[in-house]
């Protein structure tokens, strides 16, 4: 195997510019430091390499900061101190961080020596700083505070909602795993609960989904924008494909996946032996076995991920090994916890960290595989001295982590001890790609909808997400639950705290399964030109990522058709 796939997690990253015990979350003590380095004048190609070494660290030191502070509110959201050390960063510290940073790039663009630098090692920083420069308005500043001021109240919102089930009182994320039980009265009954502690909140989120609106085209309008879908466009870097490719994507997983989808929710509607498939019929066993429970705590989840990823390769097992030995794991659901998951980067010490609310589901396994490729790909590129590249493009930090949950699907036995458990774990997975692909699609469609309508009305909002989930999920019969299925999109984090980040699932599935292909040929090479690729991190284009895992930089039906066959060919294999 390359030694690429080696990596020194020994290794310390001290403060040389920063001082050792400078308060990151003090800007009495950051101004200064920013105001050193605008004093700077690099009068040479070796000079401006360290002045960005010097900006690098400095960035890496406030991202650090916030981190902590944005891990600490998500992991106890009804904590009063945890929200106000939060708030008081984005407040305070990040707005004007933001406003000298843009200084520190235009600086960086005016130098006179930035053309003598190796143009193929900084071509692609050089885009992204152009990028920030011409988007950056001073005035957006204060928008962007709200923004995620308001991430914060949808979070904590999300945070409290809990049903009861008898005298225990459950999160949703711990109610949901009665979704998989063979009842189907006690499926609907919870499924019921769910929605209805959902709809109690349907006011106040629509509420602050219309301020998010509101904010975002002011936002666009104030960079001269013509609406905040183009605005999101260039500011996500999406150089490499525009909003006519994310049309032909949807096309393509309606004529492509939604057949392949629809199938299979005809045969859960056959075995189940159902004349109606509801919404609380998605998760069982079709043949109402008890439902995989692979865990019972997050012991036992860690280990068994970590003889997984020893089975991809021994270093991704020593990996996430370290990461659990360090406390860089937060993996249980309790109440007050933000939901959803998250691998967030340590930026100072370049190391990741770990969120999610396992309840001992066979998903949580997928989840924490999946947060796992996210974590070895900041891993890869952690000697990357640039802070720029240590980060790629979102698209293809999904390849990191979904490639690596269908690399490995070979090791699933060490969870699913019987063929049979571990059939089911495998279709399991294989169907959950397929209904990604509808998913996704909706959900993008709706935010082109949303921010190129940004006058429409709560109604036209919830009839176009309507039309929507009608074009892409079959089968399934809402009858008498329109309300319920006109705002289930309440419960999707990225409308509200991460806007356009959907399309990024639907581009890295495709070269995730491109990747998975390769390694049914060739595991060995595959695991490791996916490594290779995931060591570049952001210091090449988007194509060019792909291409060096081996997967073609495509999304359109020409290339869906062919893994959805491959899809079908395995489930064929696994028959029922």
């Amino acid at each position: 195997m390359s030694t690429l796939i080696q990596v020194d997690l020994q290794r310390s990253f001290p403060r040389v510019f920063v001082p050792k015990n400078a308060d990151m979350g003090d800007w009495a003590q950051i101004e200064p430091l920013f105001t050193v380095l605008l004093g700077r004048h690099p009068a040479s190609g070796e000079e401006l390499e360290q002045w960005l070494a010097e900006c690098s660290e400095l960035w890496g030191a406030l991202g650090e900061e916030k981190v902590k502070r944005y891990i600490a509110m998500t992991s106890q959201t009804d904590d009063p101190i945890r929200e106000a050390s939060y708030q008081k960063f984005v407040e305070d510290i990040e707005p004007r961080a933001k406003s000298l940073s843009q200084a520190l790039e235009k600086a960086y663009l005016e130098n006179a020596f930035r053309k003598r630098l190796q143009s193929q090692r900084f071509a692609v920083m050089d885009r992204k700083i152009e990028n920030n420069v011409v988007l950056f308005r001073e005035k957006n500043v204060p928008l962007e505070t709200q923004d995620s001021l308001l991430g914060q109240d949808y979070h904590k919102i999300m945070g409290a909602m809990t049903v009861s089930a008898g005298a225990v009182e459950l999160t949703l994320d711990q109610a949901s795993k009665y979704l998989e039980e063979p009842d189907r009265a006690v499926r609907e009954r919870v499924w019921r609960q769910i929605v209805a502690r959902r709809l109690q909140d349907k006011e106040t989120l629509e509420e602050i989904f219309d301020r998010f609106v509101a904010l975002r085209t002011e936002m666009a309008a104030n960079a001269d924008f013509p609406n905040y879908r183009d605005y999101m466009f260039r500011r996500l870097e999406r150089f490499d494909y525009t909003p006519e490719d994310c049309f032909r994507f949807h096309d393509g997983v309606e004529r492509a996946v939604v057949p392949v989808f629809r199938n299979i929710l005809l045969r859960r509607q056959k075995l189940l032996k159902l004349d109606r498939l509801r919404p609380w019929d998605r998760d069982v066993d079709p043949f109402h076995r008890p439902p995989l429970r692979p865990f019972t705590n997050a012991g036992e989840l860690v280990r068994g991920t970590q003889e997984m990823f020893t089975g991809v390769h021994p270093a991704l097992g020593e990996q996430f090994q370290l990461l659990a030995d360090h406390g860089l794991l937060e993996l249980e659901s309790r109440k007050g916890k933000a939901p959803g998951g998250y691998q967030e980067t340590l930026f100072e010490r370049r190391l990741p960290f770990i969120f999610m609310n396992a309840v001992g589901r066979d998903v949580d396994v997928r989840t924490l595989v999946h947060e796992g490729g996210h974590a070895f790909h900041m891993l890869a590129a952690r000697e990357e001295p640039l802070f720029y590249y240590r980060h790629a493009p979102i698209e293809f930090c999904e390849v990191a982590s979904m490639g690596m949950e269908l690399l490995a699907t070979p090791h699933l036995g060490t969870f699913y001890k019987t063929p049979e458990d571990y059939s089911r774990a495998y279709r399991n997975k294989l169907e959950e790609v397929v209904q990604l692909f509808p998913a996704i699609a909706m959900g993008d469609a709706f935010q082109h909808w949303i921010y190129t309508h940004p006058r429409h009305r709560r109604a036209e909002r919830s009839l176009e997400w309507l039309r929507l989930f009608n074009r892409y999920t079959p089968v399934v019969d809402w009858t008498g639950l329109e309300a319920a299925q006109s705002s289930s999109w309440h419960r999707i984090l990225h409308f509200f705290t991460v806007p356009f980040y959907f399309i990024e699932y639907g581009i890295a599935q495709i070269g995730a399964l491109q990747v998975w292909l390769r390694s049914r040929k060739n595991y060995r090479e595959a695991v490791e030109r996916y490594w290779s690729a995931l060591a570049l991190g952001g210091s090449r284009p988007l194509p060019e990522l792909f291409e060096a895992a081996g997967a073609n930089f495509r999304f359109d039906y020409e290339t869906l058709l062919p893994l959805m066959d491959a899809i079908e060919e395995e489930l064929e294999k696994l028959g029922d």
